[in-house]
């Protein structure tokens, strides 16, 4: 069936146009893992691309099903280039945090008492790798070993572990969190 329809912004496509796409949902989300890997975002993408269609200015000179195969086909090529670009960011801080071992100056001259509490409040994974690196001392190489992953992945584990945290400091603290808890007040805080 070919619905030759056009769509101008915040014009919502036809019914029929709509069923239409609605009905291949399924196989659009194989064509999409089938690219990707990973039911779970292929579904978020397909999902995706359904909310841009609906509320986009795009227009449809074809048939439906496939003008949205290659809306898919855009969306799978554009995560797949944030990914790579995410990727390299984060090979390149493990990269530096394997070599260097160090805590970040940032998070070494942070004195709130109450770190260790919310550190605790973390995924298990990231309260220890932040428990063995900043606390014990270990290297991030030597954590990898420890905990049997490559220094790659301990390095992303250890940089998502600090911003998690950072992120639980800043809601428990307010806003001594942005000045370097010098003074801290929180609840958290202690004697």
């Amino acid at each position: 069936m070919n619905e030759t329809s056009t769509k101008t912004a915040g014009t919502p496509l036809p019914e029929p146009v709509l069923a239409r796409l609605v009905e291949h949902h399924r196989e659009f989300v194989r064509f999409v893992e089938r690219r990707i890997g990973n039911r779970a975002l292929a579904e978020e993408i397909v999902q995706d691309a359904f909310v841009r269609t609906l509320d986009g200015g795009d227009e449809i000179r074809e048939s439906a099903v496939g003008w949205f195969y290659r809306v898919l086909r855009n969306a799978v090529i554009d995560r797949q280039r944030r990914q790579a670009v995410a990727d390299r960011r984060l090979e390149a801080l493990a990269a530096e945090l394997a070599t260097t071992g160090q805590p970040s100056e940032e998070l070494a001259n942070v004195a709130c008492r109450c770190i260790a509490e919310l550190a605790e409040t973390l995924k298990p994974d990231y309260a220890s790798a932040l428990r063995r690196v900043e606390l014990d001392g270990l290297s991030v190489k030597e954590y990898a070993a420890d905990a049997g992953i490559s220094a790659s992945n301990a390095g992303v584990r250890i940089f998502r572990a600090r911003e998690a945290l950072r992120r639980q400091v800043a809601r428990a603290c307010g806003t001594c969190a942005e000045h370097g808890c010098a003074d801290c007040s929180c609840q958290h805080a202690g004697p």
